[in-house]
């Protein structure tokens, strides 16, 4: 048994990682754009003004994912671009270089996923209180309804939003990204059920304009936990560490289950209300009737893990692996067996096909004496990772698809360049792309439905 034979082979990015083109043809400045000129905010005070260029440059791109034989893109719409108030006037030139992109996936037997929000909100409603103003849902259902017309017929698939716990817990939370706020817990809080909300709101619009046969989830992210060693005790204790609301608020925006558990489940977790009742914001009393619609699948990015291991009447500890483990180029810990406890445990929960939207590697990537990028560490990484969600897969869980992060390398936020996640090589200086190893060897993992990951 290999991967079901629709399996999705895919490469993703985002907007603002990659289009430059900041302020061309009607877009106006988003929150990360602002954000970028703030002092001491970015590595080496960088900004994603020009990226990769992928705003003049989207045809070379998607011919080379086709020369990869990717099956799917997923990448984001700018909000600015297409709305620059945020909402009312369209502006049909940024309308239309997302139809350009459209029609050449197309054309080239790529299938578009698209992702509504990907961390670019409009800078002009960070004036009027961004996600705290309690017409943000509605503003972004506008939004959702647009694109969702405008692309009716040809595509079928939609995330509404990307890692909210990351922008809310360190745009708002922390204020190490855009919009950089350091706000209170309670204020965080009003934010994460609006952005809740906005995201129900975005999946009734999808519903509406995007015909019968349209597939739309969220792109989630959160802590993963695998269990320190096999035993059932350990299983059962990562298992609820990893959906656990931790009684700090930070740990809880984080996590998975707070976010997850409202959309997929129709309730905040029991811990949440235990924990926060004194800031908890006011709930509507339709309000997790509209951010629990029903999704076609959990889409989950995940690139690391936790182990855990039982205590003391059934309680659980977060423990740390070995001195040494093995990190990638960004820091973070390789953790293969994440992709298989990861959709696992989420399979179980919430009882809906998972989607690994984001799954890769940064790593010190350089063009050798020969010309080219060799990634070997990229290659064993992908491997490592791909079997265990084979593993997963033959285990019952029912995994329909796969997303690289990412198609190519570009501005990772807060890191700027200084991170290269990219199966293709970019020379920001020419804007010259490489295919690396890695790509290459993904096309034959692709060729081969994963048959050759054993």
């Amino acid at each position: 048994m290999c991967f079901e034979k629709n399996f999705v082979w895919g490469v993703a990015t985002a907007a603002y990682q990659i289009e430059g083109a900041w302020n061309e043809d009607g877009k106006a400045p988003s929150v990360w754009d602002d954000f970028c000129h703030a002092p001491n905010a970015i590595y080496q005070e960088q900004n994603g003004e020009i990226a990769c260029d992928h705003y003049h440059r989207f045809k070379e791109d998607i011919a080379i994912m086709k020369k990869m034989g990717v099956k799917a893109y997923r990448f984001s719409i700018s909000w600015p671009r297409v709305l620059p108030q945020g909402t009312g006037k369209v502006n049909e030139a940024g309308i239309a270089f997302y139809e350009n992109i459209i029609d050449e996936l197309l054309k080239n037997n790529i299938v578009p996923f698209i992702t509504l929000f990907h961390w670019d909100y409009p800078a002009v409603f960070h004036s009027r209180g961004g996600w705290l103003n309690p017409d943000s849902p509605k503003w972004f259902e506008e939004y959702a309804a647009l694109i969702t017309k405008r692309f009716a017929g040809k595509v079928k698939n939609y995330m509404t939003i990307n890692e909210p716990q990351c922008f809310v817990g360190l745009g708002y939370g922390q204020g190490t990204h855009a919009p950089g706020l350091k706000l209170s817990p309670k204020d965080v809080l009003v934010v994460m059920h609006h952005v809740l909300l906005a995201h129900g709101y975005a999946v009734k619009a999808i519903r509406e304009f995007g015909g019968d046969d349209v597939k739309v989830g969220l792109a989630s992210c959160g802590g993963i936990k695998v269990p320190h060693t096999n035993s059932m005790e350990d299983i059962e204790a990562a298992r609820a560490c990893m959906f656990d609301v931790p009684n700090n608020n930070f740990a809880a925006l984080m996590g998975i289950s707070l976010w997850c558990d409202p959309i997929y489940l129709g309730e905040y977790p029991e811990a949440c209300h235990r924990y926060f009742a004194d800031i908890m914001p006011k709930i509507g009393a339709d309000d997790m009737k509209i951010i629990s619609q029903p999704l076609d699948f959990i889409g989950q990015n995940i690139y690391d893990a936790a182990p855990v291991k039982s205590t003391v009447n059934g309680a659980f500890e977060q423990t740390n692996f070995p001195t040494g483990f093995s990190k990638t180029g960004i820091g973070w810990s390789v953790v293969p067996e994440a992709l298989y406890w990861g959709t696992k445990f989420l399979y179980e929960r919430y009882k809906l096909p998972v989607l690994i939207t984001e799954n890769g590697m940064s790593d010190l990537d350089t063009v050798s004496v020969d010309g080219k990028v060799h990634d070997p560490n990229r290659i064993d990484f992908l491997y490592r990772y791909l079997r265990e969600l084979k593993r997963s897969s033959e285990d019952g869980n029912k995994i329909i698809g796969y997303f690289n992060w990412s198609f190519i390398d570009n501005f990772e936020w807060a890191n700027g360049y200084n991170d290269r996640f990219g199966l293709v090589y970019v020379d920001y200086q020419t804007q010259r792309r490489m295919l690396k190893d890695s790509a290459y060897w993904y096309k034959e993992v692709i060729e081969q439905n994963g048959e050759n990951i054993i």
